[in-house]
């Protein structure tokens, strides 16, 4: 049975954009894998580990049969197959990918945590899906736009321009 699953998709090194689009089609060229929806590209400031570059973000929707951990297993693999080396926790990258949500599942595994556990506070994801799921509703019954709010109130720093 299809499931909706939420992607992340991010990059501050190297050609951001023409590293998203690489991606994107990486992702589309899964088996199982149908991209139903894209944001636009947002210029965001860092999270995490501020003193780097500046980052592109977007989400993606897509539908697919994969299991989460299969569908986890491949995105690391285009990762891996797009050059990103892993040195340091939220440090600088040319691809990472990330599963937001899956389906209506919460899986907390040590190698898999969904709904992703900072989604929730990060504006970079938030208002990229916010734009291609403006009714989205977290586990719990909170809609994005009460999210989005909170999250804004909390982070006066953080930038997000769709570009």
């Amino acid at each position: 049975m299809k499931k909706r699953v939420l992607i992340g998709i991010g990059s501050n090194l190297g050609n951001k954009r023409q590293n998203l689009s690489i991606a994107r089609k990486m992702v589309a060229a899964l088996p199982e894998v149908e991209i139903v929806k894209i944001s636009s590209c947002y210029s965001t400031s860092p999270w995490g580990k501020i003193n780097q570059a500046e980052f592109i973000n977007q989400v993606m929707a897509i539908d697919t049969t994969l299991p989460p951990l299969v569908l986890l297993h491949q995105l690391l693999n285009i990762e891996i197959n797009m050059g990103r080396q892993r040195h340091e926790k939220w440090g600088p990258r040319n691809i990472d990918l990330d599963i937001l949500v899956y389906g209506e599942e919460v899986i907390d595994s040590e190698e898999l945590k969904i709904p992703h556990p900072y989604m929730h506070e990060r504006l970079f994801v938030l208002i990229p899906l916010m734009e291609i799921e403006p009714e989205f509703v977290f586990p719990g019954g909170v809609k994005i736009k009460e999210v989005l709010a909170r999250a804004i109130a909390r982070d006066s720093e953080s930038t997000v321009k769709r570009i």
